[in-house]
């Protein structure tokens, strides 16, 4: 439930001149396409095809990205369980002999050569990437966002067909060639079922509601909507957060199997994570408003107000009436908000709950406005 505010976020704090931005972001843009600068392969949409083309998002059941997210899931966070132990109780990665998870309480039996290949690649993911972060590091987003494009191919290398060639780091596209028919064979079918069956639990709520809630969450942030739809990566393993969002192209990827992000409670994940991608206005109005009075910019108000926003406006639309057709009596199941259901805004941010009960509530309401709401959730801070 985290954002990549990896241009955005930095820049808006070292560089506030927007002018100064845009210059470094146009150098950030440049640095990513001289990393990664290669064709783009034609992508597979995988949209539930029973509900037809969908509104804002557009769902991918990519193989690259969930192999990535495997191997990065498996090395980050340990063996799986059935994994032995070292000698000293110490699970770290490069200590163990991984074995491939179907899914995450089961394991399947590996060919000495198929292990081998694991081992590898969990090994490379180990020493080179579980220090770093999948939202944060600008490496790991560059790779994810590669893979996404190229979700059509069978290879990264291009030896087979020119048009997939990925351009990525060489051991990287060695390793992940090498680790694909293991888990193409042994996890990959189990992923991609949770995957689809995510997205056709998903779609009738975005096909009904996505319009709507776009139109109204952007009038909220004094923005507009992307015009394009929005990239979804749907993978068995997100992050620990169960989905994050990076930005420049804006992309979302989100855990098909996170108990977090299933049913209705999928609608307001996917519409929290989206809004990051049109959140800046709030955020500057916090900093210049900030600047003025001449105080602190409290680090995690814009997102609580995001986390706040999104669950209020998510409220109506899924909270339900019925009525008992026997005693005719009606009654309305309420629905209960992400950061309130998790517990989230218990973690230090329940400071930022009351102010924006008291501040930021009237203006969704329509009896305040933006700028402001936002001049008294400063001034109360």
């Amino acid at each position: 439930m985290w954002v990549a505010f990896v241009r955005m976020q930095t820049l808006t704090l070292l560089f506030p001149n927007r002018m100064t931005r845009s210059f470094i972001g146009a150098l950030f843009s440049l640095f990513a396409s001289t990393l990664l600068c290669v064709p783009r392969a034609a992508s597979q949409t995988n949209e539930g095809s029973v509900y037809g083309p969908l509104p804002v998002f557009e769902f991918h059941s990519g193989f690259w990205v969930n192999l990535h997210h495997t191997l990065y899931q498996e090395a980050k966070f340990g063996a799986s369980p059935n994994s032995p132990v070292g000698a000293d109780g110490d699970k770290t990665p490069g200590k163990n002999r991984p074995t491939l998870r179907s899914s995450p309480s089961t394991k399947a039996v590996l060919t000495p050569a198929e292990q081998r290949a694991w081992n590898e690649a969990i090994s490379y993911y180990a020493a080179n990437y579980i220090d770093k972060d999948l939202l944060f590091t600008t490496e790991l987003i560059l790779i994810k966002n590669q893979l996404g494009d190229f979700d059509g191919c069978d290879e990264l290398s291009g030896r087979k067909k020119e048009t997939c060639n990925a351009g990525l780091p060489a051991n990287l596209t060695h390793v992940l060639e090498e680790a694909a028919p293991v888990y193409r064979a042994h996890q990959w079918p189990g992923h991609d079922l949770a995957n689809r069956r995510w997205v056709m639990r998903v779609a009738p709520l975005v096909r009904e509601q996505g319009l709507g809630l776009s139109q109204r969450l952007a009038d909220i942030y004094q923005t507009k909507w992307p015009k394009d739809k929005i990239r979804v990566d749907v993978c068995a393993y997100a992050n620990r957060q169960g989905a994050y969002t990076t930005l420049d192209p804006l992309r979302v990827t989100i855990s098909s199997v996170d108990p977090r992000n299933q049913d209705a409670e999928a609608l307001e994940v996917l519409f929290h994570e989206a809004s990051h991608g049109i959140a800046e206005p709030v955020q500057q109005a916090i900093i210049r408003e900030c600047r003025q009075r001449e105080k602190g910019i409290p680090r995690d108000l814009w997102h609580a107000l995001i986390f706040y926003t999104t669950g209020e406006v998510i409220r109506p639309v899924i909270s339900s009436t019925t009525t008992d057709s026997a005693s005719g009596k009606v009654s309305t199941t309420s629905y209960t908000p992400y950061a309130i259901r998790e517990g989230i805004y218990q973690r230090g941010w329940d400071g930022y709950f009351k102010l924006l009960t008291q501040f930021w509530q009237p203006y969704l309401d329509g009896n305040s406005t933006f700028d402001d709401a936002i001049a008294r959730l400063v001034s109360a801070l």
